[in-house]
Order: C-alpha cells, then sequence, then structure tokens
C-alpha cells in the first residue's frame, strides 16, 4: 500500500495551479473535467516521489471555511528534498515566502513556509 493523493481544498483551480506549478515547481498530473465547473487537478512534486495533491475547489461555505486551515495553523504538509540549500534559494527567487530562516533539528534541516491560501509546509532535507 502507498499514499495516493492528499486532498487540498483551494478557492480557484488556476490560482492553485500557477502556485504549485508554477512557484513550487510540481508537475501536473491530470486534469479532467467533470463537468458543472468540477475539475479532477492532481499535481505531484518534481520527479513524481511522495504523495500527489488532489486540488479540490472549495464548493460549499464550510469547504470555504477550511481553505488555508486545513490543519488548524499546524504544518499539514512536508516537502523533501535532496538539497536544502538549492531547493530553498529557488523557491525564494520563485517568491515563496518563508516564515523563518532554515534552521536544524534533531531530524534534518527545515524552513516552514506558507502557500497563498496559508496553509503551513516544511521545507526538509532529511539527515
Amino acid at each position: 500500500m502507498r499514499l495516493g493523493l492528499i486532498t487540498l481544498v483551494v478557492p480557484d483551480y488556476d490560482d492553485a495551479l500557477a502556485f504549485y506549478r508554477g512557484r513550487l515547481g510540481f508537475e501536473l498530473a491530470e486534469d479532467t473535467d467533470l463537468g458543472a465547473g468540477r475539475r479532477w487537478v492532481v499535481v505531484v512534486p518534481p520527479g513524481g516521489g511522495g504523495a500527489g495533491l488532489l486540488l479540490a475547489k472549495a464548493t460549499a461555505p464550510e469547504q470555504a471555511a477550511r481553505v488555508g486551515d486545513q490543519t488548524g495553523g499546524r504544518v499539514g504538509f512536508f516537502l523533501y528534498t535532496e538539497d536544502f540549500a538549492r531547493e530553498h534559494a529557488r523557491l525564494r527567487a520563485a517568491g515563496v515566502t518563508f516564515e523563518e530562516a532554515p534552521r536544524h533539528e534533531e531530524y534534518g534541516t527545515v524552513a516552514v513556509f506558507r502557500d497563498p491560501y496559508g496553509n503551513r509546509w516544511d521545507l526538509v532535507q532529511a539527515r
């Protein structure tokens, strides 16, 4: 078994794609029109490692209320890299805003950033 997809509720498909593809460098794995304004949009990290994100447009008030706060303010997503310095510099150059300077923890080098909706992410290079 493996974890395949994680749903990320977003306000707009194309705005989310602009960030996840344009800034983070994720690859578009699927974008299928489901009719009635709905789409099945999946992005994956460069190279296809790890689970993909299903970008799901909020269609109800309770879903819209969760955009950007799906984990109650905790870091909810972890983006692993083998070269922290390179990826940190690339993401900053692409306009990704980090909340903190890189720090060294027992598990590796890490820095927290937010997506445009407020979801918190760790960029991590494991030890």
